[in-house]
């Protein structure tokens, strides 16, 4: 298995590999390395200038809880740079693990095209954009079958209610829980499922993003239920996402967020004037 070579090779001086087994300094050193500093730059540089044209593209259009989310090409096209915008931050751990190993298969004579890092996100994107597409249909095809289910005064309040809450108690489950714990290794998911060339990093990007997928599918669903045109709910939601997946105290934080969804869920239900107005 690749994984044990490189673990093999960390006992070696100056490995790529070796970095991990040696002192915290040692370590530290490795992480400021120019190039992973660059490729979380390119990243954070990616997801503002996302932000930035999300906030102009989805200007006026905010209609609130259940907001249409207009025709399917537009939709995908927002909601690809959506996913820039609000994932490429707490993704940039697992795409650096990725580089890195990448790196070190180059040092050591390995297949490791370049590129294969972008085609790594891209099928991270591909997982999450087959995910919206699907939201999407579901959305619209409820729609056409019980006109008006989305309004506010048909129930669609309480129906929002009941989904953030869905997605409280999913913050809760085994199943979030085990996927959480593949967002918040890298480098374990990396060397268990390193697949050489183009064709293996679009896999692996596709499999990472499966697993991000069902790590907060149900906060997404949430998104779409508070709104899914609006820059609050979309910054709120994207720092729900990163503090889960980045903060050292995994628990305090999954549980943090599913507190704060069972608050934001009596608001809509209390105080819907009040929430709508996270619009922006």
């Amino acid at each position: 298995m690749y994984h044990r070579k490189l673990f093999r090779g960390a006992a070696a001086p100056g490995s790529a590999a070796g970095s991990w087994a040696a002192s915290p300094s040692a370590r530290a050193a490795s992480r400021i390395d120019p190039r992973e500093a660059g490729l979380v730059a390119v990243l954070l540089v990616l997801a503002a200038a996302s932000w930035v044209f999300t906030s102009a593209q989805l200007s006026g259009m905010d209609m609130g809880r259940w907001t249409d989310p207009g025709p399917l090409g537009f939709f995908v096209a927002t909601w690809v740079v959506m996913l820039a915008a609000m994932m490429f931050p707490s993704v940039a751990p697992m795409v650096v693990a990725y580089d890195r190993i990448q790196q070190h298969r180059r040092k050591t004579g390995r297949y490791a095209p370049a590129g294969a890092t972008a085609v790594f996100v891209a099928g991270y994107l591909l997982a999450w954009t087959v995910f919206g597409m699907v939201a999407y249909s579901l959305y619209m095809s409820v729609a056409s079958l019980a006109p008006g289910l989305f309004g506010s005064d048909q129930g669609g309040r309480w129906l929002a209610v009941g989904v953030i809450l869905m997605a409280a108690v999913y913050q809760l489950t085994p199943a979030k829980n085990v996927s959480l714990m593949k967002c918040r290794t890298p480098m374990d998911f990396i060397l268990h499922r390193m697949r050489p060339g183009y064709r293996g990093a679009l896999v692996m990007g596709v499999e990472h993003g499966a697993w991000c997928v069902a790590c907060c599918w149900a906060l997404m669903v949430a998104l779409f239920a508070l709104g899914v045109m609006s820059i609050g709910w979309m910054a709120l939601i994207g720092a729900f996402i990163a503090g889960e997946k980045m903060l050292p105290w995994k628990r305090l934080a999954n549980r943090s967020v599913a507190v704060a969804l069972a608050v934001i869920a009596l608001g809509v239900a209390l105080t819907p004037v009040t929430m709508d107005g996270m619009g922006m």
